[in-house]
């Protein structure tokens, strides 16, 4: 089975969908799947060329392979023509795309170019279905939604959500699954009807071996916020709430762990908020990390914090839990329930005051705060491990592509 990753970016600067992407192939390709991810040099840097790597041109790496291609020319946009038509020219080449983002210019031209050659594909939204994401530049996703990505819902083989939750709160843009919407002729099956795109709900994955010791309690507890610094990461509540239980008297050193590619303006005004507070003296910034840096600060970490306005997975939730960390995160975030459900943290509603008793009460309780991250790690391992994800989507792949071979020879 020949797979084709596509995806904007798989710069780890990007966040989750990058390591998605990256995990993903390298577990497929330990079960025999022959995995290939076109896409883009973008690295954060809208300016300047960033990536040391040949372009147009396969790198072998775990087992799969990445052919990247040079941003052109819309850098900003992570935009490759060049891309577009190395698909146009290779897509029979492959038995069925994954495609990894919504509202990307090269995603979006991806699905088409695949519809075209008749390339099944299945479109993971990445959490841009969510209301509260589609608030964002409303009327030209409005637009862009009718014109271009409603097509490519609709055409596709199958939409991948990460939870339960992100399938259930996505909008559809008013598409009919019961396939009688009208379709170009050439896209409807030996019914008469177009395919109706099935709902994969598949979890992201952790590297849970990563994380194989976990190092006993600090003297002063390190509350962790990894993640991009961006608006939905809900720092304008754990900011205050934070500051709320210095001023009570807890003890405790925050650790602010991540960056913005995209908008170094938020990114700069949420250090200066941090450091002209009473927050400052309690608190270290890094910046972006990854790789043995990321490891390090899970494994130091007391207790992990994510007060998000709205997460389709919380990928780094995952890695928290993977490493033994308890968490503290908002009911927004979709994989809530299953913190619950493990008893892996505390979880509350999205205002200050609750952040800040989720986090007191961790801080309270360093013998509970141990037995909820050490059920959050076995709840990882059960779960979020790359190994079973990778067979159920290797099920996935395998029901799409009988089906399709079903409807040819009906």
């Amino acid at each position: 089975m020949r797979i084709l990753q596509i995806i904007p970016s798989i710069s780890l600067v990007y966040g989750g969908p990058s390591q998605m992407v990256l995990g993903l192939s390298a577990a497929l390709a330990s079960q025999g799947i022959d995995v290939t991810i076109i896409t883009t040099d973008s690295n954060g840097d809208i300016d300047q060329f960033p990536l040391d790597v040949p372009l147009n041109q396969p790198i072998q790496q775990n087992g799969y392979q990445i052919i990247y291609f040079r941003c052109y020319p819309f850098r900003r946009y992570k935009f490759s023509l060049s891309l577009l038509q190395w698909l146009n020219a290779n897509a029979r080449q492959f038995d069925l795309a994954h495609i990894h983002a919504l509202f990307s210019p090269v995603t979006t031209l991806a699905a088409t170019i695949a519809r075209y050659h008749k390339l099944p594909y299945i479109m993971r939204p990445c959490g841009m279905l969510d209301p509260a994401d589609l608030q964002k530049k409303k009327h030209l996703k409005q637009i862009y939604a009718a014109l271009l990505e409603r097509p490519n819902l609709a055409g596709a083989a199958a939409i991948h959500f990460t939870s339960k939750e992100e399938a259930k709160i996505s909008e559809r843009f008013g598409l009919d699954w019961t396939g009688k919407m009208p379709v170009p002729q050439e896209d409807l099956d030996c019914t008469g009807k177009m395919p109706v795109p099935q709902d994969l709900v598949i979890p992201l994955g952790v590297r849970a071996d990563f994380y194989s010791d976990i190092l006993p309690e600090s003297e002063i507890p390190i509350i962790l916020f990894m993640s991009r610094i961006e608006p939905k990461k809900g720092l304008d509540f754990l900011i205050p709430a934070l500051e709320s239980l210095l001023a009570e008297g807890m003890n405790f050193h925050f650790i602010l762990a991540g960056s913005n590619p995209q908008d170094a303006g938020y990114e700069t005004k949420i250090q200066e908020k941090i450091q002209n507070s009473s927050l400052g003296k309690s608190t270290t910034i890094t910046g972006f990390v990854s790789g043995d840096s990321k490891v390090a600060l899970l494994r130091k970490a007391d207790l992990f914090v994510l007060p998000s306005y709205y997460e389709n997975f919380g990928i780094a939730v995952a890695e928290a839990m993977a490493a033994g960390v308890a968490v503290a995160i908002s009911d927004r975030i979709h994989i809530a329930a299953d913190i619950q459900q493990a008893e892996a943290g505390w979880v509350g509603p999205l205002e200050v005051g609750a952040i800040a008793h989720s986090i007191k009460s961790a801080l309270l309780n360093p013998q509970e705060r141990q037995r909820r991250g050490l059920n959050g790690k076995e709840y990882a391992e059960k779960h979020y491990n790359w190994e079973a994800i990778a067979r159920q989507t290797i099920d996935a792949y395998q029901q799409i592509l009988s089906s399709i071979a079903e409807v040819i020879s009906y």
